[in-house]
């Protein structure tokens, strides 16, 4: 095996190191301070685990998942916001714009009614009525009082 850093980094997890390898460890200041922390897991006593270790640590693992989010509790989730945002909006716009056309079409539809009422009626002013047109309008006018007449009366 090379003494390259990368097999030298993976000699001491697996082997006891030589001399030269324990003189090149310590020009490099991490794989030391690995070498002492395995040096030192070395010397610790297996311990006995319990056949269902591993299911364990995975319960628990997903108690704190779970324990996590409802901590956080509700909070703005902009991926899944947006979309329903931008459909919402598309949907108020057609609504907003189908009622308005129906509104137009309704009015359009409500004028041709008036103007095919008053062009079936059929009878239009005469010549004589427009031309005495002043004299009715002047009639409908509210006056103000006659100042003489008034005096005359008295």
């Amino acid at each position: 095996m090379e003494n390259d850093p990368s097999n030298l980094h993976e000699s001491l997890w697996r082997r006891k190191l030589t001399g030269t390898e324990r003189a090149e460890l310590r020009a490099q200041p991490g794989l030391e301070a690995e070498a002492r922390l395995t040096d030192a897991l070395v010397k610790l006593s297996d311990v006995p685990v319990p056949s269902n270790f591993s299911a364990r640590v995975m319960d628990a693992i997903d108690r704190e998942e779970r324990a996590a989010a409802r901590s956080r509790g509700w909070q703005w989730n902009w991926r899944s916001l947006f979309p329903r945002l931008a459909v919402s909006t598309a949907v108020l716009i057609f609504a907003g714009m189908s009622i308005q056309r129906y509104e137009v079409h309704a009015q359009r539809q409500e004028m041709a009614r008036t103007v095919a009422m008053v062009a079936g009626t059929g009878s239009q002013p005469s010549v004589d009525a427009l031309a005495d047109l002043d004299a009715i309008r002047r009639m409908s006018q509210s006056g103000h009082a006659d100042s003489d007449l008034l005096a005359d009366l008295q």
